[in-house]
Formats: structure tokens, C-alpha cells, sequence
């Protein structure tokens, strides 16, 4: 019993009142909240419950690293709060199809355990013009303006035969291509038949991809490959 008073009494010093750790915790559990909600408009994996669990989390941890054990480096439980919270993030990251998923997500968790910080340090100001600054980006970003898309590639699997290496220069020209990413080649019969994937970003239509077939003799077959990879 007297080590929970004493504890607590550390906790509680008079520099800082109940109210005002309640106050901070509430704040945390606000911020983290509004980011958390942004995620979930756009079906992200995590949502409120998470990014809300983080920021009062961290905050808690820099008010104990803070309040709770005086004497000590107070920086050396909040230090541990980033390196935590990377693991959580790490869990959120996939790799599939060459493409990397949930890092936007895993930032974000990031981001938010340092506003949690921030409120815990009493940074009230700071923590709300981060968390603003964060939705304000993750809604620009998702806008429609060119300015902020990056270029779409497609994996495409071209199949021809080509006497006189004619026939790859036209399939570069085609697809707006420099080089092949793969290329196989077998014999078929008295000719030899060659399968190459090209990355592009022209959106070539079915009804193109059927003019390029019948005005390419030697063009035996295209096709999208974006589920092989």
C-alpha cells in the first residue's frame, strides 16, 4: 500500500495536476482519434480503435518517463515509444505483386505515436497543428489533381516471332518502350518464337490490342501479366 501511494504521489507531483494529466490523455485520445478516422473513410487497415490506442499510449509512456521516476533520464522510456511503434508498423507493411502495401499506414501510426508524445510533453498547440497537418495531407493526396499521381504501369506479355529483329524494335515502339523486362525464346517448327513482358504506361485498349494483332502478322498474342508478378 505504501508503494502505490508513493508511486502515485510521484506521478501526481504538484508541478501538474490530476486534471491536467486527465487532460492530456483525453487530448491524445482526441487527435488520435481524428486521424484514425480519416484512415477509415478510406478502408485503410487501421482505423480509430488503433491510431486513437497509440497516441494515448505514447502519451502515457512520456508522462511516466516524464513524472514517475524522478531522477532518472526521462528520456529513456519515451525513447523506447519509436522503435515500439516500428514493430506495430512493420506488421502493417506486405509485400505483393512488386508492390509495396501499408506504408502510408505504418507512417502514419508513426506520426501519430509522436503526437501522443508531443501532448504528454504538454506540447498542446504542437500536437494539434501536427495532427491537422497529417489529415490535411492524407486528404490532398487522395485528391484528383494530376499533380499528385504518379505514372501507372502495366505488365504486358507480347508473344511474336521475328526473322529479322524487326518485329521487337516495332513492339518497342508500340508500347513506348526503351527495353524488354524479360524475354524467352523457343523454337517452334523452322521459326523461332519469342515471349517477352514489357512494363508500360500507355493504356492500350481491347479494341487497340486487336488493330496491332491483325496489322502484325507476326505478332502472335498480348496479354496483361499483372496477376503473374
Amino acid at each position: 500500500m505504501d508503494f502505490v501511494q508513493t508511486f502515485f504521489g510521484k506521478i501526481f507531483a504538484n508541478d501538474l495536476s490530476i486534471i491536467e494529466y486527465v487532460i492530456r490523455l483525453v487530448l491524445a485520445l482526441m487527435l488520435g482519434f481524428a486521424i484514425g478516422f480519416e484512415r477509415k473513410m478510406r478502408f485503410k487497415e487501421a482505423g480509430p480503435r488503433t491510431h486513437t490506442i497509440v497516441c494515448i499510449g505514447a502519451c502515457l509512456f512520456t508522462m511516466l518517463s516524464i513524472k514517475a521516476f524522478e531522477g532518472s533520464d526521462p528520456a529513456r522510456i519515451a525513447a523506447q515509444v519509436v522503435p515500439g511503434i516500428g514493430f506495430i508498423g512493420a506488421g502493417m507493411i506486405f509485400y505483393s505483386k512488386e508492390t509495396v502495401h501499408g506504408l502510408t499506414t505504418a507512417a502514419g501510426m508513426w506520426t501519430t505515436a509522436a503526437i501522443g508524445m508531443a501532448v504528454g510533453c504538454g506540447w498542446y498547440i504542437v500536437s494539434v497543428l501536427a495532427t491537422t497537418l497529417v489529415i490535411c495531407v492524407q486528404c490532398i493526396m487522395h485528391t484528383n489533381f494530376k499533380v499528385f499521381h504518379t505514372r501507372h504501369f502495366v505488365k504486358v506479355n507480347v508473344i511474336f516471332t521475328d526473322g529479322d529483329g524487326k518485329v521487337a524494335e516495332q513492339i518497342k515502339e508500340i508500347f513506348g518502350v526503351a527495353h524488354f523486362n524479360k524475354i524467352n525464346a523457343k523454337k517452334d517448327g523452322g521459326n523461332v518464337v519469342y515471349s517477352v513482358v514489357i512494363s508500360t504506361d500507355k493504356q492500350i485498349t481491347a479494341h487497340e490490342i486487336h488493330n496491332i494483332i491483325n496489322s502484325n502478322p507476326d505478332i502472335i498474342s498480348i496479354a496483361r501479366q499483372d496477376d503473374d508478378f
